[in-house]
């Protein structure tokens, strides 16, 4: 296959793209887990498991596409957090009754904006 064999070329603000779409994936299961209280619960539940898991996953999947400089792993990875911040966001306004106007800010700036010029970069790249 052609695209596994491309190596991505790692300019200073992909790093920094990299880093923001990444370090979510590992503060928020450390919260989950020391702060339990965050996510309206007591205790780390079934649905805090779960967030857990998926989160360090998508961590993990990255660290190691970063360390092989496979280009379409890290394509395929930014597509798979896109759709999962663009289901969180509704979710977390849902749940969490935060000021909305935060919410859109925080979302677009760290997680929508990097994840396009992401996905932009990495698709000249392939």
């Amino acid at each position: 296959m052609r695209f596994s064999k491309n190596k991505v070329a790692f300019t200073w603000w992909f790093v920094v793209i990299l880093f923001m779409l990444i370090w979510p994936m590992f503060v928020g299961p450390y919260i989950a887990i020391n702060n339990p209280s965050f996510f309206l619960e007591s205790e780390v539940t079934l649905s805090s498991s779960l967030y857990i898991a998926r989160n360090l996953a998508v961590g993990l999947a990255f660290l190691f596409a970063i360390l092989i400089r496979n280009a379409f792993m890290l394509f395929i990875l930014i597509i798979i957090r896109l759709i999962t911040d663009l289901i969180d966001a509704p979710v977390f306004l849902a749940f969490k009754t935060p000021d909305l106007v935060v919410l859109i800010f925080i979302f677009a700036l760290f997680c929508y904006i990097p994840a396009i010029f992401g996905l932009r970069y990495l698709w000249k790249q392939l």
